[in-house]
């Protein structure tokens, strides 16, 4: 997914200490696109804590009912530096990329595209979605994975159930279940049911910090509530967490990994590393639009065998809608803060 914003922010993302207690993150409505546009509950990055893990972004959006608003109408747009990692709740989206994968995203089965050195790629709702709803959310690559060649895996976990619980664990591993996706740092994401009245104890590592994102229901975690569309943190240290349904049954995202221990800037859909470097994905990102790929680099992982210039960002076979321009610049130089 883009970030559709007219004029991000960049956002300056470090880990935290590990020392706060249970927090919980209030989402930010952000509307993608124009006037009928379908709106998203932003809960990462924020300024107060910008990863969880690895995990830099998390859009949650619907239900949402595509006859009034559209759906999901992403064109073409780019990345560098980061994983994308998409679950549906419900409907149907249409994913295409540069690197030549062409994939359907279900509920219950996860996309996660490497951008690498850089990737674009679009993603449409189908025509026979009438309510679209789940979550998009980025992986920060760490320094020495983040030029890697693009790719994508899919993948369909299947549940780990117990009394009145069911966990779907689609990276990383929990509640014995572990997932073949693969990733550049230690994580975890899981989708976890509860029914009315489940308590449920999960062993969780220790190095990892966690977040909680509750789509519906009524749940608490570690005794304290957390409202539904709020992302509750929990920090390094623990064996454990526990998940508590009220009198309304449950539908939570559970995330997790190391602390990344790098910072990053990411500006709209770029993960860098200083202001220069962001400038330059935008600069290639709005040459290559403009100039059918013919980009002039000095980058040598975009140098082909006999010496010609490659494209960061790929090509599209044709017939596909206009790709997305980068928004403006800030005015000021992007830089790290605080």
């Amino acid at each position: 997914m883009s970030n559709r914003e007219t004029a991000p922010v960049e956002t300056l993302c470090v880990s935290g200490d590990g020392t706060a207690g249970v927090e919980l993150l209030e989402p930010r409505d952000v509307p993608l696109g124009g006037p009928r546009a379908m709106g998203v509950r932003r809960t990462l990055p924020q300024r107060r804590r910008s990863l969880i893990g690895a995990w830099c972004f998390l859009d949650h959006y619907g239900p949402d009912r595509v006859g009034e608003t559209g759906g999901m109408y992403v064109p073409r747009h780019p990345h560098t530096g980061l994983q994308t990692v998409s679950w549906l709740f419900s409907g149907e989206i249409e994913h295409r990329d540069s690197a030549g994968h062409h994939a359907l995203v279900r509920p219950g089965e996860v996309n996660l595209m490497t951008a690498g050195r850089g990737i674009s790629h679009s993603e449409l709702s189908t025509a026979g979605t009438e309510v679209l709803h789940g979550a998009q959310l980025w992986v920060a690559l760490p320094d020495a994975a983040r030029h890697t060649a693009p790719g994508f895996e899919h993948h369909r976990p299947e549940p780990v159930s117990g009394p009145g619980w069911e966990v779907r664990v689609f990276l990383g591993s929990l509640a014995g279940s572990v997932s073949p996706v693969r990733t550049h740092t230690p994580l975890l994401g899981a989708e976890v049911l509860l029914r009315p009245g489940t308590e449920l104890r999960l062993d969780v590592a220790t190095p990892f910090e966690h977040g909680v994102l509750v789509d519906d229901g009524d749940l608490a975690l570690d005794g304290r509530a957390v409202p539904v569309d709020h992302l509750a943190y929990v920090p390094t240290g623990r064996t454990g967490i526990t998940l508590a349904a009220g009198e309304r049954p449950v539908r939570a995202l559970l995330i997790g990994g190391e602390p990344l221990g790098e910072q990053i800037v990411m500006w709209w859909n770029f993960v860098g590393r200083d202001h220069d470097e962001v400038v330059r994905y935008r600069a290639e990102w709005m040459a290559e639009i403009g100039a059918d790929g013919d980009v002039v680099t000095d980058d040598p992982a975009l140098v082909g065998p006999g010496g010609e210039r490659l494209a960061r960002f790929g090509t599209f076979p044709p017939g596909e809608p206009p790709p997305l321009p980068a928004p403006e610049l800030p005015q000021v130089r992007m830089r790290p803060r605080g």
